[in-house]
């Protein structure tokens, strides 16, 4: 916020070069499973692997291309777009936040995830086919509708900022509002493992709850459980600030990209109709899992540690001429 009141030009250097580089994972994870997995996928049949990249095996140049613009984004691999879109507009959000305030900005994001309910991402997904002639359908284009997620990435950065500035909205809830919150998240918790009986399950309350569509349910949903754990927040922050945790969280990127990594070598292993891996094999890729999620955040964090150690050294060295 300091820096978009600044006039910006930092806020967009740094943010626009961490969105580049996002951009840049994101086009190294697509080359390796345009190769080596849809390479294995192809040679094994393997279903849970083969149906991940089926538009892409049968339509390599379409999916290339959409892939490279953002707009084919196969399962598994389409968090990250999301993630650089959004990062993109970010400093453009802030600067308009600094010289206008948030009402505007928190409208408007509140009328596209309106539209979003009704159809929004369908009528611009025909326009973008249409403008680049690349037939790619929607179901290609990512699980997640991004004109109703960007409400979640809005208020995040809406509340981080009056957060910055000592506003932190969340701090004037009352109590019986958090009381009433702590109730609505059990029902949804009963929502989610069935307990509340065959109308009140994720299946019955359909697009009302969908996370991906960000319906007016998981609407609900998610402004209770932010009260609850930001009123539990001091309990929340000694869980989360240990260790593997912090390593884990300073090296977020890359484990996020080896975790994919993993979850591929998980659907390789998966044999005919099998869901799921069980027994021995189970165990053993999550063990691999979790140690190799490890060795990558304390490699990076290492690496981090390395790179601001020699700009202190050359700061001194400069100081000194």
């Amino acid at each position: 916020m300091r820096q978009a009141a600044e006039g910006g030009a930092e806020l967009r250097a740094a943010l626009w070069k961490r969105s580049l580089r996002i951009y840049a994972y994101h086009l190294l994870m697509l080359a390796l499973t345009f190769t080596v997995a849809a390479a294995y996928a192809v040679r094994t049949h393997r279903a849970a692997l083969y149906n991940l990249l089926n538009f892409y095996i049968a339509h390599p140049f379409v999916a290339v291309v959409g892939s490279v613009l953002l707009l084919y984004c196969p399962p598994l691999l389409d968090i990250l777009p999301m993630y650089v879109i959004f990062l993109f507009f970010t400093p453009l959000v802030l600067t308009s936040a600094v010289k206008r305030g948030w009402a505007g900005i928190l409208a408007t994001s509140m009328a596209f995830w309106l539209f979003a309910q009704f159809g929004l991402r369908d009528v611009v997904h025909n326009v973008i086919v249409h403008v680049t002639h690349l037939p790619i359908p929607l179901q290609e284009t990512g699980a997640f509708n991004l004109f109703a997620w960007q409400a979640v990435w809005i208020s995040g950065l809406w509340l981080g900022a009056k957060s910055a500035v000592g506003e932190m909205p969340l701090r004037r809830i009352p109590g019986y509002v958090v009381t009433l919150s702590a109730v609505v998240c059990l029902f949804f918790i009963g929502v989610r493992h069935s307990w509340l009986g065959p109308h009140l399950t994720q299946q019955a309350l359909g697009m009302k709850l969908d996370k991906w569509q960000i319906g007016p349910l998981r609407v609900i949903n998610l402004v209770t459980f932010t009260i609850v754990f930001y009123w539990l927040r001091k309990y929340v922050k000694r869980v989360v600030a240990i260790e593997p945790f912090l390593t884990l969280g300073k090296a977020s990127l890359h484990v996020f990209c080896a975790h994919v990594f993993f979850v591929f070598v998980g659907l390789a292993l998966l044999v005919n109709d099998v869901p799921e891996l069980h027994g021995w094999p189970a165990a053993v890729l999550l063990a691999g899992t979790f140690a190799g999620l490890i060795l990558v955040a304390v490699r990076e964090v290492r690496n981090q540690r390395a790179k601001r150690l020699k700009r202190e050294q050359q700061q001194i060295v400069q100081v000194f001429r």
